[in-house]
């Protein structure tokens, strides 16, 4: 979703005011890449004189080119309408152009094919861009008027003519709708013929767009053309959960991609046996609970034994099967099941890098307190502790200097410390001596 106009002044990108209209390449809903643009034709042989013209949103034509104009892709084009004219840019041109026809069924000599009537000057395109600037005011006001009638549909569109003679209001509803008093409010108010066209919830979720739960846009809006019917069958052959909340798309329905892997699916599970076929054993009957397609194992278990499964191949189980169809019985299903081995691989740890140490980056912590510590509780025991409050409770404690032994160190005395809080002793001598 990107293109040269998609960007502000800056550079910074601004997202497609035109939601995919502005057909500037790669952001265009159902985009086409003519890979035959580039070939020559053969001699004698003139190109093919139907042209793809889009519309807004994911409404196409094929437009015959009756006047053989030289026209591009992306280029604007005036063509034929019911009353008027329209205005819509080329897409595809040359032999896919018939390709696409024969895709769709449409036959070159049809009468419904419309003509190009000329290139569109500047004040067609003028009064074009007029017309696209009005579709959603109208939209809104039109719901308005539809919720007032209290009428039992949604208008998701608007699209008006190139010429501002007609509108076309998009509309989904689950049952008929009565909408001839709408009609006649609009066509008063808006002064243009007024077309209601009801579709379905994928083609309004093809015109809206969005985004799945896939992460991507809706494939409806992007090159999906057909929509086919899906059920909740294709969801049980490829063995999903009917969960509506996982399997519904943005319109409601089905997801539609349901059906693009059903073929692989189908065309595995032609060699599987039935599993509504139970395995007669000696033990009791098996039945089946689950199956691995594109591996082709099957899973068993017996119903008084509901926690164990037997994982077999579908070739043993076909064998089971042809046993009890003669009237034989095998023990037990545990000769036939399949022995997983569980591969365990060494991974030899490399130290390519160098990290030996998670704390290698960690700061070193300083040799000091801790260790003096040890040493000291090593030689002496505990270490000393200062005293606290009254002196006298201090038996047995830290003696004072005089009764040390000689040749020791002496301690650092300084005035209010030691045994001494207050500091009151002249001869560092305890408390208890000084009071008579």
């Amino acid at each position: 979703m990107g293109c040269g106009s998609c960007s502000s002044g800056g550079g910074t990108p601004a997202g497609c005011g035109s939601n995919g209209s502005c057909v500037t390449g790669s952001c265009g809903k159902l985009e086409v890449f003519d890979w035959l643009s580039g070939m020559e034709l053969p001699n004698g042989q003139n190109q093919f004189d139907i042209i793809e013209v889009k519309f807004k949103n994911t409404r196409k034509e094929f437009i015959r080119n009756s006047k053989q104009l030289e026209l591009n892709y992306g280029e604007p084009v005036v063509v034929e309408a019911a009353s008027g004219y329209d205005i819509g840019t080329v897409t595809l041109t040359g032999e896919l152009v018939r390709i696409q026809m024969q895709k769709k069924g449409i036959k070159p000599d049809s009468r419904d094919v419309k003509n190009v009537i000329r290139k569109p000057s500047q004040a067609d395109l003028d009064k074009w861009t007029e017309a696209q600037k009005e579709e959603r005011p109208t939209m809104l006001r039109s719901r308005s008027i539809a919720k007032e009638l209290k009428l039992q549909m949604k208008i998701s569109d608007v699209e008006y003519q190139a010429d501002r003679s007609k509108a076309t209001f998009f509309y989904t509803a689950d049952d008929r709708v009565d909408f001839r008093e709408l009609i006649k409010i609009l066509a008063d108010q808006f002064k243009l013929r007024i077309e209601m066209r009801q579709i379905g919830a994928r083609q309004e979720a093809g015109r809206l767009g969005g985004i799945g739960s896939c992460g991507r846009e809706l494939c409806c809006s992007t090159w999906l053309t057909d929509f086919r019917s899906v059920s909740t069958n294709a969801a049980r052959y490829q063995q999903l959960s009917i969960n509506p909340m996982k399997l519904a798309g943005q319109c409601g329905k089905l997801k539609c991609c349901l059906n693009y892997e059903l073929d692989s699916y189908l065309d595995a599970l032609k060699d599987f046996p039935a599993t509504e076929t139970k395995l007669e054993t000696q033990k009791g009957l098996a039945e089946h609970q689950k199956s691995d397609i594109f591996k082709g194992i099957m899973w068993y278990n017996y119903p008084d034994d509901p926690g164990k499964f037997y994982c077999l191949t579908k070739d043993r189980v076909k064998e089971i099967i042809q046993l009890n169809k003669k009237g034989e019985k095998p023990a037990d299903l545990t000769d036939f099941e399949l022995v997983v081995e569980e591969k365990t691989s060494e991974v030899d740890y490399a130290n390519v890098v160098g990290q030996d140490s998670l704390t290698r980056f960690d700061k070193n912590k300083k040799r000091g307190g801790k260790n003096r510590r040890r040493k000291g509780n090593r030689k002496g025991g505990k270490p000393q502790q200062k005293a606290k409050g009254n002196p006298k409770q201090n038996k047995g404690g830290n003696k004072p200097p005089e009764n040390r032994k000689k040749g020791g160190k002496k301690p650092y005395n300084k005035k209010g410390r030691g045994n001494n809080p207050k500091g009151k002793s002249p001869n560092n001598k305890p408390n208890g001596e000084n009071k008579k």
